[in-house]
């Protein structure tokens, strides 16, 4: 069976985070644990992954980094990263890095840039590129969580600091049925966060996989599944991310439990494994462990 890394994973124990985005969602209001975690897991080839920060209150935010740090320690052989929450833009960005510089378990920084209240290019102010600047130095990577139709800010941040690490989460947050054509661009829903037209997410696409230091993380789609879905919706948005970013610079990522609105974990990887069957075998392996143990110095 292949060996898989899953490299964006959550937990959430809501008796220890306040994590306000959920009370929207029924599906995820509840506590998540690595018990769960497993028991979806099992039998998917997952042997190795990296903890995703949950967006939790920024009171929680060193609570999060204490109780991943446990699991880590705990389940050596399973959960052997994580990426943790933290805004570059923020006086107490520098702060927070330093209370955890020796936690040889922090492997990069996520701010979430999609909620309602981030105002748009926030992650082109000379706080936050001054902020990312610093990652670098300390060897840590930022995953980019961005709103679709932004993907150009997102271009324009990682040029101006080519010497950090970058990771796009989820497709760049892609429709995959505006993608595939399904769809139009236009959305009935109030909501337009994730609103974007194939070509602006094309676009892009290619133009951050034309940067040597911006990987893309093959994740986060299938939480839009349909009724009655199958792989083919899903390959237009796979297939598009592999061909700009190429066999060595793309990484598997699980987003259970968010990945359950539309399938299971197990779901989720058959169908991207029969996506890219075709393709030789290390570059399978390139996209579900090879690169990510590189990427995450595992």
């Amino acid at each position: 069976m292949l060996d898989i890394i899953d490299t964006h994973q959550h937990l959430w124990n809501l008796d220890r985070l306040n994590l306000p985005w959920v009370n929207g969602i029924p599906e995820l209001n509840r506590s998540y644990k690595f018990t769960d975690y497993l028991r979806a897991a099992e039998n998917s080839g997952v042997t190795r992954t990296v903890y995703m920060e949950v967006d939790a209150h920024p009171d929680d935010k060193q609570k999060e980094i204490d109780d991943m740090t446990l699991h880590c320690q705990a389940d050596s052989d399973e959960m052997l990263g994580m990426v943790v929450s933290a805004d570059p833009g923020k006086p107490g960005f520098t702060k927070l890095l330093d209370i955890n510089s020796n936690n040889s378990f922090l492997k990069g920084v996520r701010q979430v840039l999609h909620n309602p209240e981030q105002a748009p290019k926030y992650c082109l102010t000379p706080e936050f590129v001054q902020g990312i600047r610093t990652l670098s130095k300390r060897d840590l990577l930022f995953d980019i969580c961005i709103r679709p139709g932004e993907l150009h800010d997102a271009v324009e941040l990682c040029r101006k600091i080519p010497e950090t690490i970058f990771v796009l989460d989820h497709c760049g947050n892609a429709d995959p049925y505006v993608v595939n054509g399904q769809r139009k661009t236009d959305s009935s829903s109030t909501d337009t966060t994730f609103v974007h037209s194939k070509e602006s997410w094309q676009k892009g696409i290619f133009e951050l996989g034309e940067l040597e230091n911006v990987y893309c993380k093959i994740s986060g789609i299938v939480a839009r599944a349909e009724i009655g879905w199958n792989a083919a919706p899903l390959a237009p948005t796979v297939n598009t991310c592999l061909e700009a970013f190429g066999e060595d610079r793309v990484v598997f990522g699980g987003d259970w439990p968010v990945c359950t609105l539309g399938a299971s974990l197990s779901q989720w990887i058959s169908a991207l494994k029969e996506i890219v069957s075709n393709r030789p075998t290390v570059v399978q392996e390139k996209l579900f462990n090879i690169n990510a143990e590189r990427l995450y110095q595992l």
